[in-house]
């Protein structure tokens, strides 16, 4: 129990900072460059796990897209009935 205390409380206490800047930066007029840096900052920091995955990680999922490609390219698409006469099976 204490540890998810540990883990979570610094994640919902830079939550609760973030939306209050961004709160702050919306609905009081007087809002300045500490509320604008905490929201920036925050969301700068959102994009971080997208783009910051081991090398070996990347590899592996880059690989996983190129051959899902190929697969696909591989694949005969499917057009939907043909009309009768026009020389596919069963003409």
């Amino acid at each position: 129990m204490a540890g998810r205390i540990v883990r979570w409380a610094p994640a919902l206490g830079l939550g609760a900072l973030w939306w209050w800047a961004v709160l702050r930066l919306t609905l009081v007029p007087d809002a300045g460059a500490l509320e604008a840096a905490v929201a920036v900052g925050g969301w700068g920091l959102s994009l971080l796990p997208v783009h910051c995955v081991p090398k070996s990680r990347a590899t592996r999922v880059v690989g996983a897209v190129h051959l899902l490609a190929r697969l696909k390219r591989r694949q005969p698409r499917h057009r939907g009935p043909r009309p009768a006469g026009s020389g596919g099976p069963g003409s």
